[in-house]
């Protein structure tokens, strides 16, 4: 294949709305037409989704095997059409690697969309959230510039990495989560305790969600659990070492005993999309994640653990007008229909409130039993 420059634009659309781009959604011609091939099976079924004509398409194909050297649709006539592998292994490449960008992607967009409201508009404020990554919170920064005029500046990292950066003074609030059923001498109690300290840390309720094993759709190997994975040596989609998720694995491995260390890693990926992505193409047979994340690619799900999700600052910051915006957006009915229509999540009865950490992780526990 001939090599081949990579160029990316932008360009200014409509400001809201379900037409909203978002995500990893970044548009290309032919990754669209593939794309549309693959689902239709029909050059004049795709043609037609894509609203061209069969003329237009047909010579928009044999213009890109033309650069890129290579045959892309095996076609004979009076059968469907279907990709060819080096096809289907551009277009599974192009998505896995929108998917882990994705995170970047969305960070980029709002930036560029605060850079220029702010030219038009400087009367709207600016909050730095470093968090944890879940599908649902570029849907709070649509609902906090549209309610509040609050552009959440949004960077996606580890739980423990985003607790960090909150700890340096890198941000203002941070994201997290945690299982909803946690014994003080678990995992991921040790790894939280150092960084929350009460009476400094006050929490804001955020969601409920729900994590277990992103598998094929049908769940055509039947697992169960972790111990299955471990017991047939399947492909495992990882997540990044920091990440709550990666945490969480290692929580549940110390609880039912298992060893992870022989899990056999296909792949380490950045978010939920991407774990789905590697599963959904077949680069790896099971990973963990979001029910939602699942959902979104079509996958099998097997639930395995409930979270809360949390919001934490410091004390002394809950008043700025800034976090009072955001706790606002977090109360709104609005973020309670959001969090519902999410597959695998629960609003937070308490969302947008301020919580003590002993209130909300009631596992922490600050002294020892004095003996009898």
């Amino acid at each position: 294949m001939k090599s081949r420059a990579i160029q990316l634009h932008y360009q200014f659309g409509a400001g809201s709305g379900p037409a909203r781009q978002g995500g990893a959604e970044v548009d290309n011609p032919l990754f669209d037409l593939l794309s549309a091939l693959a689902a239709a099976g029909s050059i004049q079924q795709a043609a037609r989704v894509l609203g061209l004509s069969y003329r237009h398409l047909w010579g928009s194909l044999k213009s890109w095997e033309d650069q890129l050297g290579e045959p892309l649709v095996t076609w004979v006539r009076g059968q469907p059409a279907r990709l060819t592998p080096f096809a289907e292994r551009l277009l599974w490449a192009e998505r896995q690697a929108r998917v882990r960008m994705a995170p970047h992607i969305e960070a980029l967009r709002h930036e560029l969309e605060r850079v220029l409201d702010e030219a038009l508009d400087g009367s709207r404020q600016v909050l730095r959230v470093d968090a944890s990554h879940d599908l649902l919170l570029p849907r709070l920064q649509a609902l906090a510039i549209a309610q509040q005029r609050l552009h959440l500046e949004l960077r996606f990292a580890g739980s423990l990495d985003a607790l960090r950066s909150l700890a340096e003074g890198r941000c203002l609030v941070a994201g997290f989560h945690v299982p909803l059923q946690l014994d003080r001498t678990q995992v991921f109690a040790h790894a939280l305790r150092p960084l929350l300290k009460p009476g400094r840390h006050k929490l804001i309720a955020g969601m409920q969600r729900r994590q277990g094993l992103i598998v094929a759709a049908g769940n055509p190997l039947g697992l169960t659990g972790l111990a299955d994975v471990l017991q047939r040596s399947l492909r495992w989609a990882s997540r990044e070492q920091g990440s709550g998720t990666q945490l969480l694995l290692e929580h549940l491995g110390a609880q039912d005993g298992l060893a992870l260390s022989r899990l056999a890693v296909a792949t380490v990926e950045n978010s939920h999309l991407a774990v789905a992505t590697a599963v959904a193409s077949g680069a790896a047979d099971a990973g963990l994640g979001l029910e939602a994340a699942a959902a979104a690619s079509g996958l099998g799900f097997v639930p395995m653990v409930e979270e809360a999700y949390f919001l934490v600052c410091l004390a002394d910051a809950l008043e700025q007008p800034a976090v009072r915006a955001l706790r606002a957006a977090l109360a709104s009915d609005d973020w309670r229909a959001a969090v519902q229509a999410g597959p695998g999540y629960a609003p937070a009865a308490d969302a947008g409130q301020v919580l003590s950490l002993t209130r909300a992780l009631p596992w922490w526990q600050f002294r020892k039993p004095r003996a009898a």
